[in-house]
């Protein structure tokens, strides 16, 4: 019966956008055009209504595999209850999204976009609004986004390799780990503050706040607004990891790039023309093509890398006990080859926008000065240097958060203590210096396929002379996010029906390869 509602739920709001997507276009084609390529958006709007109610019938109406996973999960009340829990908090975090921080003239804001960002900062708080799902350019009370919990989380596992007493509160499990997560709460708070003080000191130096905002105590209250945000979206993250279902941070940060979604693809319909010519602002047959392969590579890379794994051989020793004989089996090791996920590549982005911001700052107070105009031409974005000085980046990063989490040498001893051993090697030292070995050379082709695509948006966007942001959502770390995230999700449905006996989504008993050890 709920499945029945779902259904006739989800066809009406289709079934409304599709109508409503027709008749607008509809009326765009009957009108009068001067150009051709005024008649491609409608075109593609009535495309899109089409293929949206395909998909449906596809996945809800028909005899497909979707539509018998769909049955299953609507036959399972926990985990639907989860799938309900956490799209009511992501709903929650598009409401806050949207809030805007008091004494905000918001018209200045937009025109100021509108006119090429703010200055030095603009291309930076849109990199950090798509990264962190922080909306900064709207001056929201999510502004931060999720990044000072993300970096706080960070600074303790670093503290931890080095610190004993952090160390001794990780052995010590769940009530070592929730000790550690009340520190990481307190450094977040710490570093909203400071980062929300440093945004209002920029933004106070413009015409974007009323003049009877211009206070200490409208400031104050913009940065605890601003934190208070912060906070409740590491609120609803932690909340979607209780009782939900997924990873709440990244969960977070795909609703937030998912939202921009089709504003990028709405400006490649709006732009494009089927002229071959060359026309400035317009993308034409070959700059499309160009964008739609780039989004082929990046999905089936994504999951590529994604799933793919280095499976050691393991051998458990024999064992005699009276005439029996137990052991003696062979099972695998899988070593993920993208063991940091996506966090290199966001890590070494976001990075990447202190020296673009600052050394553009000093281009435009010092312009007299050669050598200032020559580092903001070196570190624009696209640039060779700035290329060259993100990829060193991602491939420290990709090493680094693989030295945090990776330990070769407790994993090591865990199979030396469960009777476990590597063919040909002897357990302890020897093991974890394979095992070592072997780690960094998979981590060099994962962070060679995540250097791969950061650069793709960048030439894209030098080259084809298409926007960045939507070349990033399109073809580049947006959509690696999204692709990563999702595929965790999947994989998290996939278990919960394995678990129950259900087929997964592959059809009967077949599970996602890679996704299980």
């Amino acid at each position: 019966m709920a499945f029945r509602i779902f259904q006739a739920v989800v066809g009406v709001i289709l079934g409304g956008l599709s109508l409503w997507l027709v008749g607008t276009a509809a009326a765009e084609l009957f009108a009068h055009h001067d150009h051709p390529s005024e008649y491609v958006l409608p075109a593609i709007q009535i495309a899109g209504a089409l293929l949206m109610m395909g998909i449906y019938y596809w996945a809800l109406w028909s005899q497909s595999r979707v539509r018998k996973v769909m049955e299953d999960i609507f036959s399972i009340p926990e985990l639907l209850r989860k799938l309900a829990f956490t799209l009511v908090l992501l709903c929650i975090y598009r409401v806050g999204w949207h809030i805007t921080l008091p004494g905000v003239n918001q018209e200045a804001l937009a025109e100021s976009h509108a006119a090429g960002g703010q200055g030095s900062l603009g291309e930076a708080m849109q990199f950090f609004g798509m990264f962190t799902g922080g909306n900064l350019q709207g001056a929201t009370l999510f502004g931060l986004g999720i990044m000072p919990y993300i970096s706080a989380s960070i600074i303790f596992q670093l503290l931890a390799t080095v610190l004993p007493s952090l160390r001794k509160l990780q052995k010590e499990g769940p009530a070592g780990y929730k000790k550690i997560q009340e520190y990481t709460r307190y450094a977040t708070v710490v570093l909203c503050l400071i980062q929300a003080m440093f945004w209002m000191r920029v933004q106070g130096s413009g015409d974007f706040f009323y003049p009877h905002a211009q206070g200490l105590g409208v400031f104050w209250i913009c940065v605890m607004g601003l934190t208070a945000g912060t906070m409740f979206m590491m609120w609803l993250g932690e909340q979607i990891d209780e009782y939900g279902i997924g990873n709440g941070i990244s969960l977070l940060i795909l609703a937030g790039i998912v939202a921009r979604l089709p504003w990028a693809i709405q400006t490649v319909a709006t732009n494009f023309t089927p002229s071959l010519a060359e026309e400035a602002g317009k993308i034409g047959p070959m700059k499309l093509l160009g964008l739609i392969l780039g989004f082929l590579f990046v999905v089936s890379g994504a999951i590529l890398i994604t799933q793919g794994q280095r499976r050691i051989p393991i051998q458990q020793a024999k064992q005699t006990r009276g005439r029996r004989v137990y052991g003696g089996q062979r099972q695998y090791l899988p070593l993920r080859v993208n063991h940091g996920g996506v966090m290199p590549i966001i890590f070494a982005s976001a990075l990447m926008m202190f020296p673009m911001a600052v050394t553009k700052w000093m281009a435009q107070n010092w312009q007299d000065v050669g050598f200032f105009r020559f580092l903001a031409d070196a570190f624009n974005y696209g640039g060779f240097t700035y290329c060259i000085v993100e990829v060193a980046l991602i491939f420290f990063f990709a090493y680094f958060w693989t030295t945090v989490q990776f330990r070769p040498k407790e994993m090591a001893e865990q199979l030396r203590d469960h009777g476990h051993f590597i063919p040909g090697l002897r357990p302890g030292k020897r093991t974890a210096d394979y095992l070592e070995r072997v780690m960094e050379r998979i981590t060099y082709c994962g962070a060679a396929f995540l250097a791969a695509i950061a650069v793709i948006p960048q030439a894209v966007h030098s080259w084809l002379g298409i926007d960045f942001q939507v070349s990033q959502f399109l073809g580049g770390t947006g959509l690696l996010i999204v692709v990563s995230v999702a595929l965790d999700l999947v994989q998290r449905i996939e278990s919960n029906l394995v678990m129950r006996n259900y087929g997964g989504f592959l059809g009967g008993s077949t599970r996602i390869k890679g996704a299980y050890r």
